[in-house]
């Protein structure tokens, strides 16, 4: 990983409209999105989106329907253009781009995973894994090896020759991904990729995505509705509410230090025990007689547990072997009441 980020998205809006371009001086006068539509027929998708996403990691944006986020991650591979604003990528902007180097680019440095699989019903397993190594030139040899890699990776060996209509909704975006990881891009753009699956299989998928992403560090743009997937997937969150960035950062400071009352309401009702982790409640390291040590990453629900609701101990934080802080009971009990949102 790097400092410069992989994706960087500076003053982007998107207007919806036939006279999208003229409508620019009404937003940046101030008009929001209901106020647009009602008054000028046009749809405000995004308004002034500035996100750095960093190589190697998972930036998710998450919001409600209507908030933007799909709008967004169509703009980084120019599905859509925008009305205004730049799309850098590894310092080049998207938008100067030629139309062969634009499909090139679509090609080699970015893959696509969809929330309905979007597999060719008329191709085996193997060949839509392989599908985007075809649409390169790759020879059939190379193509199939790849292919046959991907799939043994996410779980899949033995189902090449099968068709997508003989497997399960989980294993059909299983084939997805392995497609995606055939491609060998360096960013994967991913919209609500999980979101039709059933409950059981999705936390597996997302365990997979976790599992893949700490062997193979890509830079992953993921699309939820779900708080409880963004806050166990992101290693930086975007929050969108009508095309607007509300919050984003670090995950866990978010739930922490929420900055607005949109987002106190959000994360109001998440299981906080679950999501929340000894890193984010330790304190300096100061005493020197400790119940035990536990782990910087291991999350509130297993310290709670093991005290077995004792709230006079306290905890050595270990970084692998190295102490790095403590973490007394007192404070995780504070850290799991949310704070009242300002709205209320």
């Amino acid at each position: 990983m790097t400092d410069t980020p992989k994706v960087r998205l500076r003053g982007l809006y998107k207007i919806f409209g036939p006279n999208h371009k003229d409508m620019m001086q009404h937003v940046r006068a101030g008009m929001g999105k209901p106020e647009l539509l009602e008054q000028h027929k046009h749809v405000l998708g995004l308004q002034d989106i500035n996100v750095d996403m960093m190589a190697g990691e998972i930036t998710v944006v998450m919001g409600l329907s209507g908030s933007g986020k799909s709008t967004l991650i169509r703009h980084l591979n120019r599905l859509i253009d925008p009305t205004a604003g730049e799309i850098i990528v590894d310092g080049v902007d998207v938008m100067g781009l030629s139309d062969d180097a634009l499909r090139k680019m679509r090609q080699e440095k970015m893959s696509m995973v969809f929330q309905k699989f979007a597999l060719l019903p008329h191709r085996s397993v193997l060949q839509n894994a392989a599908m985007a190594l075809e649409v390169q030139g790759v020879d059939e040899k190379t193509r199939t090896a790849e292919g046959m890699k991907w799939l043994a990776r996410v779980g899949l060996d033995g189902y090449e020759h099968h068709y997508p209509a003989q497997l399960s909704g989980g294993m059909q975006q299983r084939v997805g991904i392995a497609r995606a990881l055939t491609a060998n891009t360096d960013i994967m753009l991913m919209d609500e990729a999980f979101s039709a699956l059933d409950p059981l299989i999705r936390t597996d998928m997302q365990n997979l995505l976790l599992e893949l992403q700490a062997e193979l560090h890509k830079t992953i743009v993921f699309i939820t509705h779900d708080l409880d997937e963004a806050l166990k997937l992101a290693d930086h969150l975007v929050i969108l509410k009508d095309g607007a960035v509300i919050q984003q950062g670090e995950p866990q400071g978010i739930l922490m230090n929420p900055s607005d009352p949109y987002i106190e309401d959000f994360v109001s009702d998440i299981n906080r025990s679950r999501v929340l982790r000894v890193q984010s409640v330790m304190q300096p390291l100061k005493g020197t007689k400790f119940a035990g040590d536990v782990d910087i990453r291991a999350n509130l629900e297993s310290l709670i547990a093991r005290s077995e609701g004792d709230t006079s101990l306290h905890y050595r934080v270990m970084d692998g072997d190295v102490a790095v802080g403590e973490l007394h009971m007192r404070d995780l009990v504070k850290a799991l009441v949310p704070r009242i949102s300002s709205a209320a």
